[in-house]
């Protein structure tokens, strides 16, 4: 079957480099299945998980914005940060998001919300590839 070369860089260097036959991801426009063959494309990424599929097997990566470009046979993710199941400490996400729930919940004027939002959303996005 044919396959894609995924890239996947960070500003802290490459993250991941290897062909799959198909990735899904979540761009701020709505979910997105690329496949070898497809348009050329670029597209801003929200905080989701990445799906990369080769034969009967899915790896997935907790992906914190960033974009995409997409070529018939390359897709190149550059993400400000990406994570692997391994590389994830779940006990950290659990306690940021424990943090950013409790931030949300405080009547303080003092509170960025949207930053405490944006940190709630990267803790789930994290603990859901990571568990």
């Amino acid at each position: 079957m044919k396959t894609l070369t995924v890239s996947v860089v960070t500003p802290d260097g490459p993250v991941l480099e290897d062909s799959f036959e198909m990735v899904s991801c979540k761009a701020e426009s709505g979910e997105l299945g690329i496949l070898p063959g497809h348009i050329p494309l670029v597209a801003p990424l929200s905080i989701s998980v990445v799906r990369l599929k080769r034969e009967n097997d899915t790896e997935k990566l907790a992906v914190n914005g960033g974009f995409m470009e997409v070529r018939p046979d390359k897709v190149t993710i550059l993400a400000q940060s990406a994570e692997k199941p391994s590389d994830i400490n779940v006990e950290r996400a659990r306690e940021a998001r424990a943090r950013a729930e409790r931030r949300l919940q405080s009547k303080q004027d003092s509170i960025d919300f949207q930053r405490a939002e944006l940190a709630l959303k990267r803790a789930m996005n994290r603990l859901n590839v990571g568990q």
